[in-house]
Order: structure tokens, then C-alpha cells, then sequence
């Protein structure tokens, strides 16, 4: 299991998003975004209840730890994350993030993803405010912003979401937090930079770097360039 500590907390880090790969060849497909660069992988799980879709579960991410040393951010787009939280840990996920408006009690499945030993991240839908995250704050290593409603990949950017990722980057500010906020949703070389203006430093693509007319590397550092107008003195 990898430690989230050991990814870099002051940089952009470019997360791509597997709902976007190539579901025939998986394998060279994680191989070629660790090859571009990216640091972490994004696993989208939709179980067609919580979200109206259903992508894939445990056994494709059982077996892509067997060939792969990214980190796994394991986004559960679930009804009941905490009944399903061993199983997404043993597959090796390394991080689990499940949604504030999940069946389960948040505190409860915090409690145990850290049992568990996995580092926890919390998420919230495009209607869901700012504020609504804050009690979490303290116990959670990464909060996840949506900027289009969850579900399917290849949605448009919401950048009316943008105030709500600056209200929780203050917060984190101002509490002195060690929170990543990710951003995942449309999230494009033409949309980064926006995202990391307001605060968000872990950015999950998934079209624009499985499908990037220019390759996944370029995709991947157009995606970093991000840093330049993202201020390291919030973190």
C-alpha cells in the first residue's frame, strides 16, 4: 500500500481518470499514463444506484494492482461506501473517497477507512454547499470537488463550482489543514488553470489524457503547467 504522504502536497498532480482508457487494454494503458508522468490513478466506481451508471468494481482493480505502482484513488460513487470499504482496500486501493451524501454516515465511514488503514477523502456533488464539508475537515486527507454531476465521464466543466473550491481551500487555509482538494469533472488543459487559481491541486482528467490528440505526456504536463498559478502558500 502507498502512503499519500509520499505525493508532494505543494504541486499540481495529475490524476487520470480510468473511466476514460481503453477497456481492452487496460494494462498498457495504466503503464502509459505512469509512463506520461501521472503520479496517481484515478478509479471511478459507480454502482447504478447512487449515480445512474455502473462502471467497474473490485476485480479490475484487484488485478490492475498487480501490474501497476501508481498510487489508487478510489472514487466510490456508491449508496453504503462503508459496507464496501474493505473489500475496494484489500483490491489495493490506496486512498477511498466516498460522497457526503452517501446512505452512510460520513463520521462513521471515516472511522473506518482509517481501521482499514487507507487514507480517506470525502466528496461533494455540484448541488451540495461548501459548508456541508467543513465538519469533516479535521479527520479526512483529501476532499474531492465535483465540477460536473457525477456519473459519465466526457461532461462540461461547471465553473460556477469554482467559488465553492475557493471556500473550502480558505477553510483549509485557514485552519492550518494538511487537505488535498481535488477537482475532477472537465477538467482540461483549458480548464486547470482556472482550478488551480481557486485552489485545487490534485487535478483527475480523464478524456483529456486517455484521448489526447497529442498523447498522454504532453497532455499530462499541459495539465502541471497548472502550477504556475497555483499559490503553494495555501497548502
Amino acid at each position: 500500500m502507498h502512503s499519500i504522504a509520499d505525493i508532494p502536497r505543494d504541486e499540481v498532480v495529475v490524476a487520470p481518470s480510468l473511466l476514460a482508457a481503453d477497456f481492452n487494454r487496460l494494462g498498457e494503458e495504466c503503464a502509459a499514463a505512469a509512463a506520461a508522468g501521472a503520479k496517481v490513478l484515478h478509479l471511478d466506481v459507480m454502482d447504478g444506484h447512487f449515480v445512474p451508471n455502473i462502471s467497474f468494481g473490485v476485480p479490475v482493480i484487484k488485478s490492475l494492482r498487480k501490474q501497476s505502482d501508481l498510487f489508487f484513488d478510489a472514487h466510490l460513487m456508491i449508496s453504503h461506501p462503508k459496507q464496501y470499504a474493505k473489500v475496494f482496500s484489500d483490491a489495493g486501493s490506496d486512498l477511498i473517497t466516498f460522497h457526503l451524501e452517501s446512505d452512510d454516515d460520513p463520521d462513521e465511514v471515516i472511522d473506518e477507512l482509517k481501521r482499514l488503514g487507507v487514507a480517506a477523502g470525502i466528496s461533494l456533488k455540484p448541488g451540495t454547499s461548501a459548508e456541508k464539508i467543513f465538519p469533516y475537515l479535521d479527520r479526512v486527507d483529501l476532499v474531492l470537488v465535483m465540477t460536473v454531476e457525477p456519473g459519465f465521464g466526457g461532461q462540461h466543466f461547471m465553473h460556477e463550482m469554482m467559488p465553492k473550491l475557493a471556500a473550502i481551500r480558505r477553510e483549509i487555509k485557514r485552519r492550518a489543514l494538511p487537505v488535498i482538494l481535488e477537482v475532477d469533472g472537465g477538467v482540461a488543459p483549458a480548464t486547470a488553470e482556472e482550478v488551480a487559481a481557486h485552489g485545487g491541486n490534485w487535478l483527475v482528467a480523464g478524456t483529456a489524457v486517455f484521448r489526447a490528440p497529442e498523447g498522454m505526456k504532453n497532455a499530462v504536463e499541459k495539465l502541471k503547467s497548472a502550477y504556475r498559478v497555483f499559490d503553494r502558500e495555501t497548502i
